[in-house]
């Protein structure tokens, strides 16, 4: 994504974590497709409990005998990437439900600075300036 903040299209793909592409979990051939086309980020959250078009639930609970719980895919980019990237995942959800919403991205940055405790440019966590004070003295945020 060129942008780090500003509108961007969010593709949220529901589909069972049984469910597979070619041998591979398919929520895993969709996240590295998303890479492969050079979108900003995906991500998979596995639910605990859900139903779909089949009406059946499938739940995590203890006594249950369910393993193919509901996993959500989500991508986000800007709206012309994540729309172009469509047909990739068509072709290989064959059952599941796909959406779309606009989103704003509030911020957009890399594991590396936090981790050194620096934001972008060297300055400080949340890109503060640690060295920048205040009127009387005092660091400011």
């Amino acid at each position: 994504m060129t942008s780090h903040t500003g509108r961007a299209l969010r593709l949220t793909v529901h589909v069972g974590e049984n469910d597979t592409w070619h041998h591979r979990p398919l929520y895993s051939e969709i996240v590295h497709r998303a890479h492969a086309a050079g979108l900003a980020g995906a991500s998979v959250f596995r639910g605990i409990e859900g139903f779909g078009a089949s009406s059946r639930i499938h739940t995590s609970r203890l006594l249950s005998l369910s393993e193919d719980l509901p996993v959500a895919v989500v991508v986000v980019d800007a709206e012309e990437r994540v729309r172009a990237f469509l047909p990739q995942v068509g072709e290989v959800v064959g059952e599941g439900l796909m959406t779309l919403e606009e989103c704003e991205i509030v911020r957009y940055g890399s594991r590396a600075h936090r981790s050194e405790g620096t934001g972008p440019q060297g300055t400080g966590p949340e890109g503060i300036d640690p060295e920048d004070t205040g009127p009387e003295g005092e660091k400011s945020l």
